[in-house]
């Protein structure tokens, strides 16, 4: 068992998130994981990611505040355990358009 506690998890830089603090939870440099890494990223008023995509599937679940995701589709604005997916190519903006702070859990490939 690896166990990552949340006072000692590791930041790390995501390119185009401004307005953000991103932890690594599980995989990568954090622990040894078979298929997936879990990052939690904290959200300031106004953070938010560029509109890009991606060439693996991700998985987002708030688990504090409001998180609006935005693709070339369509945006919808995310609460308390509401979570998404987005596939492989489809690119996606991050947006906390609200006065306080959200966080959202990230789950996708290694």
């Amino acid at each position: 068992m690896q166990v990552t506690r949340y006072r000692e998890a590791k930041p790390y830089v995501a390119p185009e998130h401004e307005g953000m603090h991103c932890l690594r939870l599980q995989g990568k440099e954090a622990t040894q994981t078979d298929a997936i890494w879990i990052g939690l990223s904290h959200l300031l008023p106004g953070g938010h990611t560029s509109l890009k995509d991606a060439a693996v599937e991700k998985i987002y679940i708030v688990v504090a505040g409001e998180v609006t995701v935005e693709t070339p589709n369509g945006t919808v604005t995310l609460g308390y355990l509401d979570s998404c997916r987005l596939a492989p190519g489809e690119a996606r903006a991050l947006r906390n358009l609200t006065n306080a702070p959200a966080s959202i859990l990230l789950a996708m490939p290694n």
